[in-house]
């Protein structure tokens, strides 16, 4: 088919939606991300001469690189229509460099959401490759690679072979090992409470003791809770106070990357990887039936929680035909849009508010409908009105001892018709309502009940409160998180337990010499100040190669002082209890690159390995020899197996509970949902009532 113009994306999705859009003069081809990078056999960076890298075309893509040349002579003119983010304009700078473009001409072409409109209102304003966001990508991939390039083959030679270290992921790892420290040295303080369920005409209602003549007390001890307890003569009280308020909460902002990210975890229980997974499917497009695929939501890598004024105008029209005009915020809540902000960094949001979840369900899987929904439902809300609370709080008192009662209710529900924003705690806010009390009123408790507690240590992190911490100090960009995060697990440093990151041995040691070696590496604030020159390369105000500069002088000694001072590391191999079932030696527990395992003490002249697996006490449903243990997928996804795998093939992602059905007399396995635990039939409908 003739063509006059050729487009040039990263993804076939959207190159099939984009091609829909411009018409037959257009032909739209993917570049399959990156096409030209350092290569991964040696550093590439000559330091010697102003840190030039040198660039190879990524190996495999030969064959890619040649049809998009036949391409581009073919067309008068080559668009280059990569992601609208330092990695799209790299993208497009390379592009240009392999066909022969000019890097002046203007064929750079950016769109934050890829529907008809905003795809064709791009075209009619190309503009030339913005070379400074060029320099910040290639300024922080140099970084990168000097970094990894420079420490990982010492950490090869003195610990073992396979382990990595880079500038973001070193922190990640940084922060998890100091939680755990705070963890184990973690002294818990005892404390008390004194809770009460008081009366007042007929109406219960709780209070907590508060403090002697209306001063906040707490209490440390049992004999102080004795003291209390003994000034309390009988069971009538008296109100000393009433305070009634009213309480705006204001709606959380529209999601940038993180906050999606967080989000995602807390509401849908969805892994970092997979959230951004979902949301590049949104934006590149989901096919619509007839009306062929559409981009669903805008950008979904973005540090920005502004929104576009027309999409503003669209939800307010919304909120109005919807819920009322007393619902849509005559003011609503925007973030604010820095100096350097272009119109492609809005936040993320859905291309037409119109287009609700409910209505575009059917052409979504589960998890596009899930995120979608999650997207759809934050913005909308946050041009919503606040909520507003009636509280009411109540100091009851008998011999100078006071009780407090605090109650709340919703007078208004604002945002809270749409979205209410989760937290890392998973604890929702319950109304509290309290009987009308007024100063002077009695009232009569019916028990009192004092309890010990003590102090926790602080929780160890999840993905969700991990990315909120890099975050807040400034470390790495949206981008980063999710493969910062899977790098780590990866190389066994960290692991998830119960969806919480638990430092290893090995994550341990390498954390200790990162930090003894190479402080600066691991310092937030230095890793977050190189964040922030990066920024000022992207706005043009530094040179990408002084940046480096003045970062490698001092990395360079540290270096060298690194490979002659840093000792071998030996990770001694625990005994296993038990002997090789092939040679009689003992087994031991080493540790290989996807975590422990059992190995004979005999090799190299014996190699019997075996997993270590965890059994959960239940026969095989399947052969009824075997017994069912734990396995990991390849994407670390908990399993259950046959341990005569593979003379036995059970498996289920669900938990066998030992027992079968009383209908179908197949096996019952247990399934979790929404902290509650459910039996039910792994073949008919059958289920057993939900376990609290």
């Amino acid at each position: 088919m003739a063509y006059k113009y050729l487009v040039i994306v990263e993804s076939p999705a959207k190159a099939k939606t984009i091609e829909k859009y411009l018409g037959r003069n257009y032909k739209v081809v993917a570049s399959l991300g990156h096409i030209r990078d350092l290569p991964k056999s040696r550093m590439a960076v000559d330091v010697e001469n102003n840190y030039q890298p040198e660039y190879i075309s990524i190996r495999g893509k030969g064959p890619l690189i040649k049809e998009l040349k036949k391409h581009a002579k073919k067309a008068e003119k080559v668009f280059l229509a990569a992601d609208p983010d330092r990695e799209g304009e790299a993208i497009a700078w390379h592009l240009s460099f392999l066909l022969g473009l000019d890097v002046a001409d203007k064929n750079r072409v950016v769109f934050n959401e890829i529907t008809k409109e905003a795809v064709k209102n791009a075209f009619k304003e190309p503009r030339s490759i913005n070379m400074d966001l060029v320099n910040s990508q290639q300024a922080r991939r140099i970084l990168d690679r000097l970094v990894g390039y420079t420490i990982s083959p010492i950490l090869w030679k003195k610990v073992k072979k396979g382990l990595s270290a880079g500038r973001v992921q070193s922190v990640a790892l940084k922060l998890i090992c100091q939680r755990e420290e705070e963890i184990n040295q973690f002294k818990p303080e005892e404390y008390w409470s004194i809770g009460a369920n008081f009366k007042k005409d007929k109406k219960k209602f709780k209070a907590n003791f508060y403090g002697l003549k209306g001063k906040k007390q707490s209490l440390s001890n049992a004999e102080e809770v004795q003291k209390i307890i003994k000034e309390i003569d009988g069971d009538q009280f008296e109100v000393m106070s009433v305070t009634k308020k009213e309480r705006l909460r204001n709606p959380a902002l529209p999601f940038k990357t993180s906050s999606l990210q967080q989000e995602a975890a807390r509401k849908l229980n969805f892994r970092t990887r997979k959230t951004m997974m979902v949301a590049q499917q949104l934006y590149e497009g989901i096919s619509m039936g007839r009306g062929g695929a559409i981009g669903l939501i805008t950008y979904m890598r973005t540090d920005s929680t502004r929104i576009a004024l027309s999409a503003k105008n669209d939800v307010a029209e919304y909120i109005i035909k919807e819920f009322g005009p007393e619902y849509a915020a005559s003011k609503p809540r925007t973030g604010k849009k820095a100096e350097s902000d272009q119109d492609a960094h809005e936040g993320i949001r859905p291309s037409s508010v119109m287009r609700t979840p409910k209505e575009i369900e059917k052409y979504l899987t589960k998890d596009q409908y899930k995120l979608y929904n999650l997207i759809w439902s934050r913005l909308v809300a946050s041009q919503m009105t606040p909520a507003v609370f009636d509280t009411m709080k109540v100091d009851i008192a008998q011999n100078d001892v006071y009780f407090r009662a605090n109650g709340s209710k919703i007078k208004f529900p604002g945002y809270q018709k749409v979205y209410i924003e989760g937290n890392d705690e998973g604890k929702e806010e319950k109304e509290n309502l309290l009987p009308a009390m007024e100063q002077g009123d009695k009232v009569k408790s019916i028990d009192i009940e004092p309890k010990q507690h003590f102090t926790q240590p602080p929780a160890r992190f999840s993905e969700s409160t991990l990315i909120r911490v890099l975050e807040e100090n400034g470390v790495g960009r949206p981008s980063t998180y999710a493969p910062t995060l899977e790098t780590i697990q990866r190389r066994y440093y960290v692991k998830l337990q119960n969806k919480r990151f638990e430092v290893t041995e090995l994550g341990d040691i390498v954390n200790g010499l990162i930090n003894e070696f190479f402080p600066h590496i691991v310092d937030v604030h230095f890793t977050a100040d190189m964040e922030k020159d990066l920024d000022e390369v992207e706005e043009g105000n530094k040179e990408w190669e002084k940046v480096i500069d003045q970062f490698y002088k001092p990395f360079a000694i540290e270096v060298e002082k690194a490979e002659e001072n840093m000792e071998k590391v030996q990770i001694k191999d625990e005994p296993a209890g038990f002997d090789c079932e092939l040679c009689g030696h003992p087994m031991v527990i080493k540790l290989g690159r996807y975590g422990k395992f059992y190995a004979c003490s005999n090799f190299p002249d014996c190699r019997n390995t075996k997993p270590i697996v965890k059994e959960i006490g239940v026969s095989c449903p399947v052969c009824g020899e075997g017994h069912v243990i734990e396995r990991k997928s390849k994407k670390n996804r908990l399993f259950y197996g046959c341990d005569r795998y593979p003379t036995c093939e059970f498996v289920s992602w669900d938990k066998p509970v030992g027992r079968n059905c009383p209908k179908c007399d197949h096996y019952l396995v247990e399934k979790k949902a929404k902290g509650s635990k459910q039996v039910v039939c792994s073949h008919c409908d059958y289920k057993e009532e939900v376990q609290k």
